[in-house]
């Protein structure tokens, strides 16, 4: 599959539709070391804070990923064509921790242009970013108390802003302005 470049201000996608019904690949790690993990996400956000392009995703203290995203400045989010949704349910109901989820997927981790963490050579929009800011979701902050009620083992997400630093993707998500 051939990706372009894409400036963030091209970047065409439909968010609420990639975050729940797409799903993408959270990758954490260094590449190059061979330690890395990757989990599926379906909860997150794209925009622009403090001037910079932004990417927003959660991560539970119990999951694998989460020691490598708090080890590790960067991490990448990958979409991939709809023929790697068992690749990505596998990603996100099994632990790295018991075994190489990875390769039971099927995907190929890759090298990215810009950060340490892998992206993936299946798929059709990579997004390469920096950390630059984490914060845990406090439920005493929940203002509609259905909230809690994702929490049932208390297990409350930590957030990470990343900052993009580049993008690659099919033609399909590239504004052609």
């Amino acid at each position: 599959m051939t990706l372009i470049p894409i400036p963030f201000e091209r970047l065409r996608v439909r968010p609420h539709d990639l975050w729940k019904n797409r799903w993408l690949a959270l990758a954490s790690g260094d590449y190059e070391a061979g330690t890395f993990n990757a989990m599926t996400v379906a909860w997150g956000g794209l925009g622009e804070m403090w001037n910079f392009p932004f990417v927003l995703v959660v991560v539970r203290p119990t999951r694998h990923t989460h020691g490598f995203m708090e080890k590790y400045p960067t991490f990448t989010l990958c979409a991939f064509p709809e023929t790697h949704r068992k690749s990505l349910t596998i990603l996100g109901a099994r632990s790295g921790r018991d075994g190489d989820k990875i390769s039971e997927s099927g995907l190929t981790p890759v090298a990215s242009h810009q950060v340490q963490a892998p992206c993936f050579a299946e798929a059709e929009l990579v997004l390469e970013c920096r950390k630059i800011y984490w914060d845990d979701f406090n439920p005493r902050h929940f203002l509609d108390p259905s909230i809690e009620s994702q929490y049932p083992l208390k297990d409350y997400h930590r957030c990470y802003f990343g900052t993009v630093v580049e993008i690659r993707g099919t033609a399909a998500y590239a504004d052609e302005g």
